[in-house]
This record gives structure tokens, C-alpha cells and sequence, in this order.
């Protein structure tokens, strides 16, 4: 009799515990909500000059919950940037904008890859990545180029690993969407306009009235895959197009005839 009072006496203060350490479960979880906003950008100004963007924004909730971790992150960040020949400015302790120079189309998949995947290459071999990354984020791009002279065809295909993030239970099991967490996006931008493959892609996108500016909305707790196209100006071969058209005129005012062709009698 004294062991059944015992717990039928017990049963009302779990009740009051789950009463209130469940307010409090779900006060961290809003607090943390967009805790993290993570902006890729591809910028492909012309043939032979681009950079890579990432504009990183954290929540002031997450600095004050895990400083060190953020700091031990956003070091690797600029350390892996450095080494690719690349910057990091730090606009505040929660902000940070990474820029990485690319000169062709292979300099940019190559400096993607590595700095997306620290192991890639013997470029990040010397550093040491002991931390665990705060947003783990891999990523793969391959592109394909078609010169016609005057133009360049720049076919970009980029698969994006994001199902690492999340927070599990014990089990596996996803008890907090990472959607709420991390908010992530790509953007290209192009100085003519950037042909989406939609149907080869289930991720939400949007343009600008030029469609010279592309964004997709990442899905987090999956693998993102992006297939799009876009032309550039090749300055090159304008540039010596116009060289030759210059030399024969220059031939033509002088001998009255361009090179090869007869002069009439």
C-alpha cells in the first residue's frame, strides 16, 4: 500500500517537471531559430575574372551560446581562404564576408572544391581541421566550356551535401528541423543571362528581370543538386578580331587592295 502511494504521489511532479522544462525546450529552440545564414555567390564577371563570395551572418544567440566553437570556425574559414588566395573581412564578431579570386573556368571548380572539401587537395593539406565544422557543408561543382570566338558557354553543375546538418536524437532520428537552424543559398551572377535547368532540380529559385542573377534556396538534411548555363563575353577573341580588322584596313589605305587580292588594273 505504501509502494502504490508512493507512486501515484510521483506521477503529479513529473507532470510538473514536463510543465516546465518544456517552455524552456521550446524558448532555446525559437532562440535559435536562422541561427545561422550562409550566402554562397558565384560571381563570373567575364572570361577571365570571377570570384567566389560567401557571406556568412550569425545570430547573436548562437555567439553567446558557443563563442569558441564560432571563433575556431570562422579561423578555418579565412585560414582556407588565405590559402587559396583569397580574403576574409570581418564585418563584426557574428559576420564575416570570404572572397576567393578565379581567372578561368578550371581555377574556379578547382578553388570550389578545395575549399569545400578541406581534404581535396595538397593546396589545404597543411591545415589542420581538429574541429568539427559548425555548419558541415560539402560541396562538388564541375563545369563545361564551349568557346565560339566571341562568346563563352559556361555550363556549371554543383551537388551540395547538406545532410549532415540537422540535430539527432540517440536514435538517428531528426528532432529539430534544420531548416529552422541554418538558412543557406547560391548565387550566381552573370553579365548575360543564366539558363536554369529547373526540371533537372526540385530547389526553389528566383531571378532578377534580367535573369543575369540567379538564387536557389538550399534544402538542408539532403543533396542539392544545381545544373545551369550562361554565356560570357570573351575579350579575347573580340579583341583580336578588331586587331586584324584594323591591319587590313591599315594594308587596305596603303596598297589600295587587301592582302591576297589583286589589284585592278
Amino acid at each position: 500500500m505504501n509502494h502504490q502511494k508512493k507512486v501515484t504521489t510521483d506521477i503529479p511532479k513529473m507532470v510538473q517537471l514536463k510543465r516546465l522544462f518544456l517552455p524552456l525546450i521550446i524558448g532555446i529552440l525559437l532562440c535559435l531559430t536562422g541561427c545561422v545564414r550562409y550566402d554562397v555567390g558565384i560571381n563570373f564577371y567575364e572570361q577571365h575574372n570571377g570570384e567566389i563570395v560567401q557571406h556568412i551572418r550569425l545570430a547573436q544567440q548562437l555567439t553567446s551560446l558557443s563563442k569558441t566553437e564560432v571563433k575556431q570556425w570562422l579561423s578555418s574559414l579565412e585560414s582556407r581562404a588565405k590559402s587559396l588566395q583569397g580574403k576574409a573581412k570581418k564585418i563584426s564578431d557574428e559576420e564575416i564576408i570570404v572572397t576567393i579570386p578565379f581567372s578561368n573556368g578550371k581555377e574556379l571548380t578547382d578553388k570550389f572544391n578545395h575549399f569545400f572539401n578541406p581534404n581535396y587537395s595538397k593546396i589545404t593539406s597543411g591545415l589542420k581541421v581538429e574541429n568539427p565544422e559548425l555548419v558541415q557543408l560539402k560541396a562538388e561543382m564541375k563545369i563545361k566550356q564551349n568557346n565560339w570566338i566571341f562568346f563563352e558557354r559556361n555550363k556549371l553543375n554543383i551537388d551540395v551535401d547538406l545532410r549532415a546538418l540537422g540535430v539527432l536524437s540517440n536514435q538517428g532520428n531528426i528532432i529539430v528541423s534544420p531548416g529552422s537552424l541554418v538558412n543557406l543559398e547560391f548565387v550566381l551572377n552573370a553579365p548575360w543571362r543564366v539558363e536554369n535547368f529547373a526540371e533537372n532540380s526540385n530547389l526553389n529559385s528566383e531571378s532578377d528581370p534580367e535573369n543575369t542573377q540567379v538564387t536557389w534556396q538550399l534544402e538542408l538534411g539532403q543533396i542539392n543538386h544545381i545544373e545551369t548555363s550562361f554565356w560570357v563575353p570573351s575579350y579575347l577573341g573580340i579583341g583580336t578580331v578588331i586587331i586584324i580588322l584594323i591591319v587590313l584596313l591599315g594594308f587596305y589605305a596603303k596598297h589600295r587592295h587587301f592582302p591576297g587580292v589583286q589589284k585592278a588594273a
